[in-house]
């Protein structure tokens, strides 16, 4: 389909495209076998530029816009994904900064993040505290001029190697949801350190570890908007990130549906290519009609938010599910077209659907998303 994307956005496509497929792709079986965070990657965006495109110009960038994230999004991820987290994650770890942030904040972090000198991390999940963010027990306590943190945060994306975090924790857990507070930690704070390195299924060329807080002490400017208001703060952040998964998604079908057809247009059986037989083809049919399907709807919302849309929690929370369900069934049916090839390591297809699963996990469960489509749904009726 046509999403008649500016000069601008054709340019930023066709870098994120380079970068992926000059620089990304020849490392991908090795970062993923070995776990390496790719920080010579990271340096390549960098001086491409790339990291500019999250931040506003005011702010030291040069977009800031959600549609030209899902559009560089997607064609990082259509490469390797677990490489292309450093990117999509500073971008949810730099947003509760742009939301609710203070002039000074925001000009003093989003500008080292828009040149590339510093990562940034989400700081939210914890062991029991998931979904249910009430049950946080991080916390914080106001002494003087700082706030004591205490606590551990878990399966953190970027956890270690960003310099820069935002950290949600309770100010005063007696008012539930309403006790939350938000702040900005830095990577070398006293009292700040990190879990082990999680051995994962996939995207196992980003880093996740667990946040440890130890009477870590941050200063009190660094609070995000008022105590009381970081529930609010993330559920504003996931508004605005999740088609950002979406994007994830639509990429990591796409790079694996392409890789399907040129093999089934290249395997030969029975004197002709499996292209040739109805039930690949179907198959193949169905797989670009749910990718075309699932940017549709994110780049719908992606344009919506951009146009300042009061509302769009239903439709962000749409392109989380549908892309995400579209990215588990593709990659899924595209290890079914390759067969044997599709399920040995030495391809990239088994890695594609390794990938895919957690995009029906984190920044909330596909089953927590069809919960807030259906409340907002039946608010209207």
């Amino acid at each position: 389909m046509e999403y008649f994307l500016t000069d601008e956005q054709k340019e930023m496509r066709d870098i994120a495209r380079r970068i992926a497929v000059e620089k990304m792709a020849p490392l991908s079986e090795k970062y993923d076998e070995e776990g390496i965070f790719p920080w010579d990657i990271v340096e390549v965006m960098r001086q491409s530029d790339l990291f500019a495109v999250l931040i506003p110009e005011e702010y030291g960038g040069i977009s800031g816009k959600v549609a030209d994230l899902a559009i560089v999004t997607e064609e990082l991820c259509a490469v390797d994904m677990g490489i292309s987290l450093a990117f999509g994650v500073t971008g949810l770890g730099m947003y509760p900064i742009l939301i609710a942030g203070s002039e000074e904040q925001k000009k003093k972090y989003l500008g080292m993040i828009a040149a590339g000198e510093q990562l940034a991390a989400f700081g939210l999940t914890e062991a029991n505290a998931g979904s249910d963010v009430a049950n946080m027990q991080t916390s914080a306590r106001k002494e003087g001029d700082k706030y004591i943190l205490n606590g551990t945060k878990q399966w953190i994306s970027n956890g270690g190697e960003a310099g820069i975090y935002t950290v949600f924790a309770m100010t005063d857990k007696s008012k539930g949801p309403r006790g939350c507070s938000c702040f900005i930690v830095e990577k070398d704070t006293p009292g700040f350190s990190f879990g082990k390195k999680e051995n994962k299924m996939g995207i196992r060329a980003n880093a996740t570890r667990e946040l440890v807080f130890e009477d870590c002490a941050v200063p009190a400017e660094n609070l995000l908007g008022r105590e009381g208001t970081g529930f609010i703060t993330a559920m504003k952040v996931f508004d605005k990130s999740r088609p950002m998964v979406g994007a994830q998604a639509v990429g990591v079908a796409r790079g694996a549906f392409e890789y399907a057809a040129k093999y089934a247009n290249e395997r030969i059986q029975f004197g002709k290519p499996i292209s040739a037989f109805q039930a690949v083809q179907f198959m193949l049919a169905d797989m670009a009609t749910q990718i075309e399907a699932a940017r549709a709807l994110v780049m719908q919302t992606a344009r919506m938010i951009d146009a300042g849309v009061r509302s769009y929690s239903k439709e962000s929370a749409m392109c989380k599910y549908f892309a995400s369900d579209v990215a588990m069934k593709v990659t899924t049916d595209a290890v079914q077209v390759c067969g044997g090839y599709g399920y040995m390591k030495e391809y990239p297809l088994e890695k594609r659907m390794r990938d895919a699963k957690i995009l029906q996990i984190y920044e909330g469960t596909n089953q927590i998303q069809r919960g807030i489509v259906a409340n907002a749904v039946l608010k209207e009726y």
